[in-house]
C-alpha cells in the first residue's frame, strides 16, 4: 500500500454529502492516512483547542467551508487565528466552498492563516498541488 502525502486531514463542512464526497476524493488519491469529519465548526475548534499543543493529534491540512450555520467558515478563522502558534505553524487552512463570489474569495485570501481558496469539488489536481 501506497504511503498517505499526509497523516491527518480535518474537514469541516455542514453538507454531509460534500464530506462523503471529499473524502471518497481524499482515500482514492492516497492524500490522507486519517480523516477527521465535523459537520459543525464549533466541535471542530473544540477539538483543535484541546490538541492544539499535541502536533501528532494535529491535522495537517484542514478544509473548512464557508457557508454553515451557526457558524461560518470565515467566523470559524476569526476563532482559529486565537489558538496556539504551535497549532497554526502545523496546520494548514484552504477554504473550500462551492462560493464563486469575488468577495468570498479575496476574504478567504486576505486572511494570513488562510493558504488558497478552492472551489468544490475538490480535485485530484487541488490535492497533488498541496505541499
Amino acid at each position: 500500500m501506497l504511503k498517505s502525502k499526509f497523516k491527518r486531514v480535518l474537514l469541516i463542512d455542514d453538507n454531509t454529502i460534500d464530506i462523503y464526497l471529499t473524502s471518497r476524493i481524499i482515500t482514492k488519491y492516497n492524500f490522507g492516512q486519517e480523516i477527521d469529519q465535523y459537520t459543525s465548526p464549533i466541535k471542530a475548534l473544540q477539538y483543535l483547542k484541546e490538541n492544539q499543543n499535541d502536533i501528532n493529534e494535529l491535522p495537517q491540512i484542514i478544509f473548512v467551508d464557508i457557508y454553515m450555520p451557526i457558524m461560518s467558515g470565515f467566523e470559524f478563522m476569526e476563532e482559529y487565528d486565537k489558538l496556539s502558534s504551535v497549532l497554526k505553524k502545523h496546520c494548514k487552512v484552504y477554504i473550500v466552498s462551492s462560493s464563486i463570489d469575488d468577495n468570498d474569495m479575496k476574504r478567504a485570501n486576505d486572511d494570513s492563516n488562510v493558504v488558497a481558496f478552492q472551489v468544490k469539488i475538490i480535485t485530484k489536481e487541488f490535492l497533488s498541488s498541496i505541499e
